[in-house]
């Protein structure tokens, strides 16, 4: 039986893991850790999302529940997330990381732990975005220059940071697949007088409204025809199962940076 860490413990996504483990006859919820000042510190954290008891309390304190658990996944914050990620690494505990918006001092604490323990990063866990993410390198790698390329994702009204770290790391792949350095081509937004568009910028276009979960598309327009690959999650179990599916995958993987591509095979 795998043992699960949950960081975020009782927010949307950490719900939404425990809800999985708790379905799953290969894992079982070692740990559910929240912030300092969560009101719900000490509370059981089965009774707290509601599948019953689970005899596991919720903590703030990593290094309490170290020895309860095998793999850590985690949908924090960077700050959050940097610290679990070196205490992970002292104790040789691997790490799943859904957490986007890293600066790149956080990436390479994230790049340090790697060197101890396993980890996999990634700014969406989804097995279908992960088969879009390449669906969408194939068609950037054969239109090259012959189509404008334009990345709209849309969230809830509260997620705090845009564009998404899934519409980056699709900005990412695109770049790469068309020869382009991603921070000299990307256009956030546009206002005003733009003039006629560079055919070589990748446009990122952002919308933030009521309670969606997240819906991406990559837009390929030529001239005659546009080729529009889109992802729409509508609830946020496929991030908990993609997730937990890379925990499995990390289980038994070496240290190192991994990503969803390994554990897809893809």
């Amino acid at each position: 039986m795998l043992r699960i860490a949950v960081t975020g413990a009782v927010g949307r996504m950490g719900r939404t893991l425990i809800e999985s483990i708790h379905g799953a006859e290969d894992l079982t919820l070692g740990a559910a850790i929240e912030r300092a000042d969560c009101p719900l510190l000490g509370a059981d954290a089965g009774e707290v999302i509601g599948v019953g008891r689970l005899n596991v309390p919720v903590v703030a304190d990593i290094r309490s529940v170290i020895d309860h658990f095998d793999v850590l996944v985690d949908f924090s914050i960077p700050a959050a997330a940097l610290e679990k990620a070196d205490v992970c690494a002292r104790s040789g505990k691997g790490m799943v990381i859904g957490t986007t918006g890293f600066d790149s001092a956080g990436l390479e604490r994230i790049h340090t732990a790697a060197k101890q323990i396993p980890v996999l990063m990634s700014p969406n866990m989804s097995v279908g975005v992960n088969l879009v993410f390449r669906l969408i390198e194939l068609a950037a790698q054969a239109l090259g220059d012959s189509a404008d390329i334009e990345v709209i994702e849309a969230h809830h009204r509260n997620k705090i940071d845009a564009p998404s770290g899934t519409a980056i790391r699709m900005g990412e792949i695109l770049a790469k697949a068309t020869g382009r350095d991603l921070g000299g081509v990307a256009v956030y937004g546009r206002q005003g007088v733009t003039g006629v568009r560079d055919r070589k910028t990748i446009g990122f276009e952002t919308i933030r409204a009521g309670d969606i979960v997240g819906d991406h598309t990559v837009m390929f327009a030529a001239a005659g025809e546009r080729i529009e690959i889109t992802h729409r999650a509508h609830t946020r179990s496929n991030f908990a199962e993609g997730a937990l599916r890379a925990a499995r995958f990390l289980s038994t993987a070496r240290p190192g940076m991994h990503a969803m591509k390994d554990v897809l095979g893809l």
